[in-house]
């Protein structure tokens, strides 16, 4: 039986296990969190992402669809290419939202730090739909 990354043995992950790291596509203060697969590679992937409160996540967009389940927090997300708080929708623990690819969205860690788990098939892409939004702006390399 073919198997795929990180899922050809019984294993686990503990919240406290869970390792958080930047991540260059975000702001500073945000994090993401590989838990199963390998995210810049085709096949399928799991990874957290928290935003501390108060930190919103510019326009951008995913060429890949996506599953986000909220762990903790509430979700603050809107849909379209300019930020409107207006138009954002909160989804607290427990939800799963459904986005797909090539969607214009926007976040906002609104009412307090949350987490979402995200699950995709990769390779993860994540376009803003400004340059100057993009946090890897002027990083060596960064497209």
């Amino acid at each position: 039986m073919t198997h795929q990354r990180d899922q050809d043995r019984f294993h686990f992950i503990r919240p406290e296990n869970v390792e958080w790291r930047p991540f260059p596509a975000f702001p500073p203060e945000a994090r993401l969190a590989v838990l199963v697969g390998d995210p810049s590679q085709a096949g399928p992937y799991v990874i957290r992402v928290k935003l501390p409160a108060g930190v919103r996540m510019a326009p951008h967009r995913h060429p890949e669809d996506r599953l986000y389940t909220v762990i903790s927090g509430v979700f603050h997300i809107g849909l379209g290419e300019r930020f409107d708080p207006d138009s954002l929708q909160a989804f607290g623990p427990g939800s799963v939202v459904v986005l797909p690819g090539g969607q214009s969205h926007f976040h906002w860690a609104k009412d307090g730090e949350y987490v979402t788990q995200v699950t995709a098939l990769g390779p993860l892409g994540l376009d803003y739909v400004e340059a100057r939004d993009d946090p890897r702006r002027g990083q060596a390399g960064a497209t």
